[in-house]
């Protein structure tokens, strides 16, 4: 069976404390790969980091949409694989991927299925979380495409900071292009996950929704598969904590569009 090519590219921003896990890991494929990392001007000890581990390291920015699409239009791989800076790579994704697209001139994407770790409890409740939705089509997004899959529709929409990886994987789709899935995964760092973070973060996220409003990628944001999924009998407290979780959330998505319609940062 042929083998496809693997590049994988990991955009950074002042990731110091997850970035060297993740590019160890990235190395410790049983596939060979070549690795990009392209950052956005760190202040931080990434720069050191990235030059001790990737073969090719860029600058560019300003959100990672556009670092993702430098990084792959430099890439040398028949298939590029997208992972954040503070993810740890299963060993044999890579390896996977490459047998995966060899195999099939169909398959334009894959999901890499993503779990999660981090401190404190509502880092617990996130893990718990992103249980409930492996598998589930209408949430979990392709992060590895074939190159010319990638070329044909652009890449990543450089206007989008927010479910970017949702809006492209649907165009890949739309191509006529199978979107599969592997069977090793990620583990996402949440780090010391609070409730105030997350409203934050999902604010940024929020400026963003005006964009979909006419996209078939908006089907995605209710994650509807996750409150099926849940704990309810097995953890109960965990599954409460998501619910207040997800409300949380959906308050500074919906708190970041409205600032985005008034013309707010």
């Amino acid at each position: 069976m042929s083998t496809a090519r693997v590049t994988v590219v990991v955009p950074t921003r002042d990731s110091a404390r997850t970035l060297e896990r993740c590019l160890a890991s990235i190395r410790a494929q049983s596939e060979p790969v070549e690795l990009v990392v392209v950052d956005n001007a760190s202040t931080d000890g990434t720069p050191a980091i990235a030059a001790a581990y990737a073969d090719t390291v860029l600058t560019g920015g300003p959100e990672r949409s556009a670092q993702r699409n430098l990084g792959w239009r430099a890439a040398s791989g028949d298939v590029v694989a997208f992972v954040d800076s503070d993810m740890v790579v299963a060993p044999g994704v890579a390896a996977e991927a490459a047998g995966a697209f060899g195999a099939d001139p169909g398959l334009g994407g894959l999901v890499i299925p993503e779990e999660s770790f981090g401190q404190g409890f509502w880092a617990r409740v996130r893990a718990v979380e992103k249980r409930a939705y492996l598998g589930d089509p209408a949430v979990e997004a392709a992060r590895v495409f074939r190159r010319t899959a990638l070329a044909e529709v652009g890449g990543y929409d450089e206007g989008l900071s927010a479910f970017e990886d949702w809006d492209l994987a649907d165009r890949v789709a739309a191509t006529g292009l199978r979107i599969g899935r592997t069977s090793a995964g990620v583990l996402h760092d949440e780090g010391r996950l609070t409730l105030r973070s997350a409203y934050r973060k999902r604010r940024y996220y929020g400026r963003w929704l005006p964009a979909y409003r006419d996209r078939p990628t908006a089907r995605s944001f209710g994650r509807g598969g996750t409150l099926r999924r849940l704990p309810l009998r097995e953890s109960p407290v965990a599954a409460a904590g998501v619910l207040v979780l997800k409300a949380t959330e959906a308050a500074g998505l919906l708190a970041g569009a409205r600032a985005a319609g008034k013309g707010e940062r």
